[in-house]
C-alpha cells in the first residue's frame, strides 16, 4: 500500500518581486511542504514545482528505466542539471534561479496552475499561448474515456 500523492488544482495571476522572487500561494504551499523541487517541465516552456514524495518517485521510475544509453543519459544530464530542491521563505516567497526564469521566459506576471501532481508556473504570455483550443478539451477527455 502506497501514499497517496498530493494533488493540485486551480490557478493564480500573480508577480515576481523584484529579486525574482515568487509569493507561492498557501494551497500549493500546504501540499508542496517544507522542501520540494524545482525542475524545467519540457517539453512546456514552464517550470514545474513538485513535492519531495513525487520527485522521489520520478526517480525511481528514472532509475528503473529499461534503457540506459546516451538519450536517456542526455536526459538525465538535462533535467538534473536544470533542478533545484527548494523551500520557501517565512513569508511564502519561493526565489527562482535565474536560469530557470530565462528558460521559461519568466519576467514579472506569471500564471502558477494546479496540474495534477505538479505546480506549473507560466509566464502569463506564454500560458495565453498554450492554452488548448476550443473544444479540444472536451474531445480528448472524450477520447480518454473520462465522460
Amino acid at each position: 500500500m502506497h501514499a497517496e500523492l498530493p494533488r493540485f488544482t486551480g490557478s493564480v495571476e500573480h508577480a515576481l518581486d523584484e529579486k525574482g522572487r515568487l509569493i507561492v500561494p498557501a494551497r500549493f504551499r500546504e501540499r508542496l511542504g517544507a522542501g520540494f523541487v524545482i525542475t524545467i517541465a519540457q517539453p512546456e516552456p514552464c517550470l514545474a514545482l513538485y513535492p519531495s514524495v513525487t520527485w522521489a518517485k520520478f526517480c525511481t521510475r528514472l532509475e528503473e528505466a529499461p534503457r540506459k544509453d546516451e538519450r536517456f543519459r542526455r536526459l538525465v544530464r538535462n533535467i538534473f542539471a536544470h533542478t533545484e530542491e527548494v523551500a520557501c521563505d517565512g513569508q511564502g516567497r519561493l526565489l527562482i534561479p535565474a536560469a530557470q526564469r530565462g528558460y521559461a521566459s519568466i519576467d514579472r506576471d506569471v500564471v502558477s496552475i494546479g496540474a495534477l501532481t505538479r505546480v506549473e508556473i507560466w509566464a502569463k504570455e506564454q500560458y495565453s499561448a498554450h492554452a488548448a483550443p476550443e473544444g479540444e478539451v472536451a474531445e480528448f477527455m472524450a477520447d480518454l474515456g473520462l465522460f
